[in-house]
C-alpha cells in the first residue's frame, strides 16, 4: 500500500500546487515541459509548417536588415562629406597641406594623363578618319576628335586614371593611418582628423581634376592631329578650322563641370573608405578595392546624369 501510494504521488506530483512566500505556483506536467524545451519559440504545428514559415520570414528579415544598413551607410557618407566641407571652409586654414595634395594628386599624374590622352587622341584620329572616309567627310575629323574628347572622353578617362593612381593611394594612406591608430593620435593631440587629412584632399581634387582634364583634351587633340594629318593626309587647316567653328564654350564648360563633379566624388569616396578602414589584416586592401570600384562606378553614373542635364 505504501509503495502504491508513493507511485501514485509521483505520477500526480507535477500537477500539485506549491506554496512559496504566500504565492501559489502551478507546476506543469513533465510532457508539457519537455515540449516547451523542444520548441522554445512557442511555434505550434508540424515541422514542415515551421520550416515553411522560416523560409518565408528569413528572406524578409534579411532584406530589412540590408535596407537599414544601406540607409545608415548613406547617412554616414553624407555626414562625412558635410563635415569635410565645413572643416575646409573653417579656420585654421592649412594651405601647405592643400599644396602637398595638389602635387600628389595633380602634378604626379601629369605623365599618366599625357600618355593616355595622346593614345586616346591617336585612336580617335584613326577610327574617326576611317568612319568619315566612307561618307567623304574627312575634313570633319578635327570636329569629331575635339567634341568627343572635350565633352565625354576627356573628363571620364581622366577621372578613371586619377582614381586608379591617386585615389587608390589616398585610400591606402588613410587606411594605414586608421589601422595604425594615427588618426586616434591626432584626436588626442586636439587636431581634427577630418580637417587635417580629408579636407585638403577634397580641395586638391576640386582643383586638380579640371586642370588635368584640360591637359588630356589638348594632348588628345594633337594626338588626333598627328594621325589624321601626319598619317592619313587630312589638310591641317581643315582640321583646326573645324575645331574653331564647331567647338563652343558650352562644350568646354560642360567638360569642366563634369571634371569638378568627378573630382569631388572620387576624393570623397576614397577618403571615406580609407578613413573608415577596418582595423584588421585585410582592412587596407579591402578599403582600397572598394574605393576604386565605387569611385569608377560613380564616375560613369554621374557622366550619364550630367550628360543628360547639360545637353
Amino acid at each position: 500500500m505504501a509503495g502504491a501510494g508513493g507511485g501514485e504521488g509521483r505520477r500526480h506530483g507535477h500537477k500539485a500546487l506549491c506554496s512559496l512566500r504566500g504565492r501559489t505556483w502551478s507546476v506543469p506536467p513533465r510532457n508539457e515541459a519537455n515540449s516547451n524545451l523542444n520548441n522554445p519559440s512557442g511555434m505550434r504545428g508540424s515541422p514542415s509548417l515551421k520550416l515553411l514559415m522560416y523560409w518565408i520570414t528569413e528572406p524578409v528579415r534579411w532584406l530589412g536588415a540590408q535596407a537599414i544598413e544601406n540607409v545608415a551607410a548613406l547617412g554616414r557618407f553624407g555626414l562625412f562629406f558635410i563635415s569635410a566641407l565645413f572643416n575646409a571652409l573653417s579656420p585654421p586654414y592649412k594651405p601647405r597641406l592643400v599644396v602637398r595634395q595638389l602635387r600628389l594628386i595633380g602634378a604626379d599624374s601629369i605623365f599618366l594623363i599625357t600618355l593616355i590622352g595622346w593614345a586616346t587622341g591617336m585612336v580617335l584620329g584613326l577610327q574617326g578618319y576611317n568612319t568619315l572616309h566612307r561618307f567623304g567627310s574627312e575634313t570633319a575629323l578635327g570636329t569629331v576628335v575635339a567634341l568627343v574628347l572635350v565633352r565625354e572622353l576627356g573628363p571620364v578617362l581622366s577621372a578613371l586614371m586619377i582614381t586608379a593612381r591617386a585615389g587608390s593611394a589616398m585610400a591606402a594612406e588613410l587606411g594605414s593611418m586608421q589601422v595604425t591608430e594615427q588618426v586616434d593620435a591626432l584626436s588626442v593631440m586636439a587636431i581634427d582628423p577630418v580637417q587635417y587629412l580629408v579636407s585638403p584632399r577634397i580641395l586638391a581634387g576640386l582643383i586638380s581634376f579640371p586642370l588635368l582634364t584640360a591637359i588630356f583634351d589638348v594632348v588628345g587633340i594633337f594626338g588626333g592631329y598627328a594621325i589624321g594629318v601626319g598619317l592619313m593626309g587630312v589638310p591641317p587647316g581643315s582640321y583646326f578650322r573645324g575645331i574653331v567653328d564647331n567647338l563652343t564654350p558650352h562644350d568646354v564648360a560642360s567638360g569642366f563641370y563634369k571634371a569638378l563633379v568627378f573630382g569631388l566624388a572620387v576624393t570623397w569616396v576614397c577618403c571615406y573608405k580609407g578613413y573608415h578602414a577596418e582595423r584588421m589584416a585585410t582592412g587596407i586592401s579591402r578599403a582600397t578595392t572598394e574605393a576604386v570600384v565605387l569611385s569608377s562606378v560613380l564616375v560613369l553614373l554621374w557622366d550619364y546624369f550630367l550628360t543628360s542635364v547639360l545637353l
